[in-house]
């Protein structure tokens, strides 16, 4: 093994899985979904508290106008995806399983939906306080999955220091390429979006993780960050969970995030890089988030695809786009197949949080759960070194505080221990129960 090989074989962290890629869909350029005649904007599609309506029923509104502000910090703001009017504010289903409150827009069909650059747009000018302000009232959230509002990312607090800056680019969720496309396609953007974040918590340098299997991406995020050398683009290895925020500063940094503690502890801030190009076209336009590029694939889609869609488009309306769904589906996920969730029904809204829509004919294995064998390979996959054969026991018998002293809420529900065991025992689901518990107990206190 040569030198090279082996520095390149230090870029990763220990433990973790390796599922298979199928990644048939990098190929594909993205395009933009068609509007279509109505959108559900739920009020609660990010983390924390609910937007709040600023809008009533029979109200028009413009393409990109706010209208649901922020209810709180930890909270963020919700605009028109598109020219129209408010047909109703009611409860609709949600991707979630349990309906929320949503603002209904039906489209002008005779409006051009061109969106208006903002005059109030961020500059180098703007002090980061006011970029603070102005990315949660664009609506901006963590395009990774979580959809944490940006805006808390961006101040960093009173004590603590941010020297680095980590963009997520590795995409490490079977199925998935819309990030890849993304950073293939507009690795400016990504780049400008960086420095911008860079600049607001006065990091030193800045890296963006990419998965080995695509060298695409990376050489056109290396050729797009030439200017400065503050930039480093890190070729990681192909492994899951690789883009989880503590996997890749172990990767990158190589150092670990204490139990209990965030990245801005080790004096790092991370986010995705589809957050990074959001960023950057708000500045360049005043673009709220009302819109994201996301995968559809699996082997039940007709005309698999990587789509630009506004946010509040149903799912259903996404898949007849792509030819529609084939007669033996058996499941639709919204997200990855690893952290993904099932759906029961398909009038659910695309929200700012969803990397895609994958639909299977395969039928979900009903397999009966056997006794635990202690073989240990849910330990050899944890990648923050659990034992979720052990916890999984103390979630049965809901023992909060000895869950809570096992480092219960460290797990962060990758499904790594499920997709290795043997036995079938949904660990996963388990390790959910068990964190319940754990904050049911502090909530009782």
């Amino acid at each position: 093994m040569g030198l090279r090989d082996m520095l390149w074989r230090a870029q990763t962290f220990r433990h973790g899985i390796h599922p298979a890629e199928h990644k048939d869909t990098a190929t594909l350029p993205i395009e933009r979904m068609p509007f279509v005649d109505e959108y559900v904007l739920p009020l609660s599609q990010h983390t924390g508290a609910p937007s709040r309506p600023l809008v009533v029923v029979g109200q028009k509104v413009r393409r990109g106008e706010m209208i649901a502000a922020p209810d709180g910090y930890i909270s963020t703001a919700l605009h028109a995806p598109v020219t129209g009017t408010v047909a109703a504010i009611e409860v609709r289903p949600h991707s979630r399983g349990v309906p929320s409150p949503a603002i209904v827009v039906r489209i002008d069909p005779f409006a051009s939906q061109r969106l208006e650059i903002d005059a109030d747009r961020p500059t180098a000018a703007t002090t980061p306080k006011e970029l603070i302000e102005r990315v949660q009232r664009a609506g901006l959230v963590g395009m990774g999955g979580a959809a944490f509002p940006s805006h808390v990312k961006l101040e960093v607090p009173e004590g603590k220091k941010a020297r680095f800056v980590i963009l997520n680019g590795c995409e490490c969720e079977p199925y998935l390429t819309c990030d890849h496309r993304l950073m293939l396609e507009r690795a400016d953007a990504v780049i400008t979006g960086l420095r911008i974040l860079m600049r607001q918590v006065g990091a030193e340098r800045g890296y963006i993780g990419v998965e080995r299997n695509k060298e695409d991406a990376a050489a056109a995020l290396t050729a797009a960050a030439v200017d400065g050398g503050d930039i480093d683009v890190i070729r990681l290895e192909v492994k899951y969970p690789q883009g989880a925020e503590k996997m890749l500063i172990d990767a990158i940094l190589h150092r670990e995030v204490p139990s209990g503690k965030l990245p801005i502890d080790l004096e790092v801030v991370v986010n995705n890089v589809g957050t990074a190009a959001a960023l950057a076209d708000l500045a360049a336009t005043g673009k709220p988030m009302i819109e994201r590029v996301l995968t559809v694939a699996g082997n039940a889609v007709r005309r698999p695809a990587n789509l630009l869609v506004p946010v509040g488009t149903l799912v259903q309306q996404v898949l007849d786009h792509c030819g529609g769904l084939r007669p033996e589906t058996r499941q639709v996920i919204l997200g990855g197949p690893m952290m993904g969730a099932a759906q029961k029904a398909l009038d659910v809204p695309v929200l700012k949080g969803i990397s895609g829509i994958l639909a299977f004919t395969d039928p979900v294995a009903q397999i009966a759960e056997e006794p635990c064998i202690r073989c240990g390979r849910c330990l050899a996959a944890c990648p923050v070194f659990l034992n979720p054969s052990r916890l999984a026991l103390l979630a049965r018998a809901q023992a909060a505080d000895v869950l809570a002293a096992h480092h219960m809420m460290d797990c962060m529900e990758c499904a790594s221990c499920s997709y290795v065991c043997p036995s079938n025992i949904p660990l996963v689901h388990l390790m959910r129960l068990g964190k319940a518990a754990v904050r049911s107990r502090k909530a009782s206190r």
